[in-house]
Order: C-alpha cells, then sequence, then structure tokens
C-alpha cells in the first residue's frame, strides 16, 4: 500500500491480543512495539495500531474518522457477511442504530439529547444514591476471613448505580446483569457464533422490558429524556432503546476501574497509605488508577476518507485501533510511564477516548469510582491481597479482573 511503512518486525496482531499473559500484562510487549513505530499497519487485516498519545490524540478528534463499522472494508455488513455470519448480522444490524456507533450528523443529534445530563452539575444529584448503594454492598462484604472481591463487590456496585440512575426496579437487578454480561462481549475482537446468539437474545429482551417501562415509569430524569425525544422526533424508537441500553450497560468501565485500582493499591502500599493519610487526593488516584490499568484494551475508529498521520495514508474504510496499555503509558507524554503516582499532573490519560466520541458516561464512572474508593478506605483500616488475582483472558477488548482475593478487617 503507498504511504504506508513495512512494520518494523513481524507481529501476529491478533495471536497477541488473545494471549493470556499479554491480556494481563500487556506493557512489556507493548514498550517494544513502540519503539521502532507508534503506528503499525497488519498487512493481513489491513488495520492500523496506534500505540502514540499524540497519533491517538489526532485521529480521534479527527472529522475523517468515526464510528460507524458499517464503513469498515469488509465489515459485518457487507451481503457476503450476511449469508455467512447470519446471527453476526442481525445482532450489530439491531444495534446499530445509536450514538456510540454514528457518524455526523446523526452521532450529534443523538447525543445532545444526553449530554447535559452527564456533566459533573446534573450528576450531583446522584452522588447519595451511589453513597447508598455502596453502603449496602460494602455491608454484605465479609469482615477477617478471605473473599473475591470482584464478585461481592465490583461486579454488583455498577449495576445497582444504574438501577437508581435510571429509575428502574430493583427486580431486574439479576437480568439486567445477566443482560450486560452477554452484551458486554460483542465488542470483543473474537467472539463465537453462541456468544453472538446469547448477546442478541439479551438485546430483545433487554429492549422489550424498556420498550414497557418507557410507557409506564414516572422518571423526570434520563427515561424521561427518551420519553421527550421520542415525542419530538429527535429519535425513532430503535435509537431509542439502543441508547438506553448502552447507557445502562455502561458499568462495566466502573467494574474495571474497581477492580484495576483496588489491585493496583494493594501493590503500591506507599500510595495506598498516602491515599489513606490524604483523602483529598481521591480524584487525581481514580485518574491514574485509569491510567496505569486502563479497563479498556482498544477504542475503534473507522477512515471515513483517507486521512494522513505523520506521512503516512491511512485510506477509507480502513479500521484503526487505539491500544490504550500504549498510549496511557506513553513516555512521551507520561514521566516514568510504569511508575504508579496517585500526585501524578497533568495527567491526560485517554480510556475514556477523546474527541466527538468520547464516553459520555466517564463522570459516573469517576464519580462511583472516587465514593467507592473513599467509603472502602474509610471502612477497612486493612486491605490485603489473599491469593493471586486473575485477570480475564476471554476478553481482549477489556483489561479486567475475573476474581480479585482479598481480606478486610
Amino acid at each position: 500500500m503507498a504511504g504506508v511503512p513495512a512494520v518494523a518486525r513481524s507481529v501476529d496482531w491478533w495471536e497477541m491480543l488473545r494471549a493470556p499473559d499479554f491480556l494481563a500484562h500487556p506493557y512489556p510487549e507493548i514498550h517494544r512495539l513502540r519503539e521502532p513505530a507508534r503506528v503499525h499497519f497488519d498487512p493481513v487485516s489491513g488495520v492500523f495500531f496506534v500505540l502514540g498519545h499524540r497519533e491517538f490524540s489526532l485521529l480521534a478528534r479527527s472529522s475523517d474518522l468515526g464510528r460507524d463499522t458499517r464503513l469498515w472494508t469488509n465489515s459485518w455488513s457487507t451481503p457476503e457477511n450476511r449469508e455467512r455470519d447470519p446471527v453476526g448480522y442481525a445482532l450489530f444490524s439491531e444495534f446499530q442504530p445509536q450514538m456510540t456507533n454514528a457518524n455526523p450528523p446523526d452521532h450529534r443529534r443523538m447525543r445532545a439529547v444526553y449530554e447535559a445530563a452527564f456533566r459533573p452539575a446534573y450528576l450531583a444529584r446522584f452522588g447519595s444514591s451511589i453513597e447508598e448503594e455502596c453502603r449496602r454492598v460494602l455491608d454484605t462484604i465479609p469482615v477477617a476471613c478471605p473473599f473475591d472481591f470482584m464478585t461481592a463487590f465490583a461486579k454488583v456496585l455498577p449495576g445497582r448505580v444504574s438501577l437508581r440512575m435510571f429509575g428502574l426496579p430493583d427486580e431486574i437487578e439479576s437480568d439486567l446483569a445477566r443482560w450486560v454480561e452477554a452484551l458486554s462481549l460483542i465488542g470483543n475482537i473474537f467472539v463465537t457464533p453462541k456468544q453472538k446468539a446469547d448477546a442478541h437474545q439479551a438485546l430483545r429482551e433487554f429492549k422489550l422490558f424498556l420498550r414497557g417501562h418507557l410507557k409506564q415509569a414516572e422518571d423526570d430524569g434520563f427515561l424521561a429524556m427518551a420519553r421527550a425525544s421520542l415525542a419530538e422526533g429527535i429519535m425513532d424508537e430503535e435509537e431509542s432503546l439502543n441508547n438506553l441500553v448502552t447507557l445502562i450497560a455502561g458499568g462495566t468501565a466502573t467494574q474495571t476501574l474497581l477492580g484495576n485500582g483496588l489491585v493496583t493499591l494493594l501493590r503500591h502500599p506507599d500510595q495506598l497509605q498516602t491515599l489513606r493519610t490524604k483523602p483529598s487526593l481521591m480524584e487525581g488516584a481514580v485518574e491514574e488508577m485509569l491510567r496505569y490499568e486502563p479497563g479498556g484494551s482498544f477504542i475503534l475508529r473507522v477512515a471515513i476518507r483517507d486521512v494522513e498521520l505523520d506521512g503516512m495514508r491511512i485510506p477509507a474504510g480502513a479500521m484503526v485501533l487505539g491500544l490504550m496499555a500504549a498510549i496511557n503509558r506513553d513516555p512521551g507524554v507520561f514521566p516514568d510511564p510504569d511508575s504508579f503516582n496517585i500526585r501524578r499532573f497533568p495527567n491526560p490519560q485517554l480510556v475514556f477516548g477523546a474527541g466527538p466520541h468520547i464516553c459520555i458516561g466517564k463522570e459516573v464512572v469517576r464519580m462511583t469510582g472516587r465514593i467507592a474508593f473513599t467509603m472502602l478506605l474509610a471502612r477497612f483500616p486493612q486491605i490485603a491481597l489473599a491469593g493471586e488475582p486473575v485477570w480475564w483472558v476471554h476478553r481482549s477488548d477489556q483489561h479486567g479482573l475475573d476474581k480479585l482475593p482479598v481480606q478486610m478487617n
């Protein structure tokens, strides 16, 4: 391909991205790959991998790239793929109409409905609810004996927060957890036919519930915004339902923050002690947790038209993946990037992305993380690892913990 330099050394990207050792600790390999080039081209798949902070920032903010994967050459939306993978085609087709997957002007049209509600000033109204839910979950944690933090706390709290924020009944908590678990896998690079079928079923069940709940729920918050956007013709029903599904299911980012953040603190006892001594550092500590062990493995963009980056041509229809483990530890931006420092400033970490498609729910994740860690450290003077953490090996798009054995006193 003209304008695309040869990769400095042969890399089997897809094998690497699903290797258990890489999923648990990607940083040594990422540093080696970034030395020869900050942007790599994989001739096998036609995908560009971005490892530099500056390079990803430019691409994420560029109007020449977007999120609509239907524009991806040989994507899921082609007639050939529809025949080859009808279940996947049906799943992605039904989940496509929403702001996360849209390019301008549709992206702006839908995002404008919720954007103000996800700013800190509006979200402050939910602070006491998040504290109450955090307290309820903490009350169930066993004291002075080992337990799995992920099962007991990190996987539970985000769902409870979603129930409160979106005015959903407690009775659907188990269904919500099941729907979110199934749907969370569709962003993976490698999705099995069964996972696609399960996600498709979960999507339909989730939307069926929301369709009925929207008609009868009394709510002056997010559900009221959804109803108003329907009544005013800003969004059609499928767009409205898909956007609600994605917003409600966004707790996976909080789950990874809680697990990744706690294991990082426990592995850096000096930083943990500093945070206990000076709780005022919590805001910066959460940002450093997000940078140091980012829950998202990559952020995708698709070239809408040809775009140039440092003399390299990225053609229209090309997929671009920003690898967060590399971007958030770029030594050109973060001095001593492999050190965990809760006082780090500035800290322009990019786990939530950048540009028009920056994660709309980022402040919910941050706020929940600050509240949860503040309450956790206040309640338990002693927290220690009680075994070896187990990282996800079934997800290449997310960097998170399956198990985190701890003991709290």
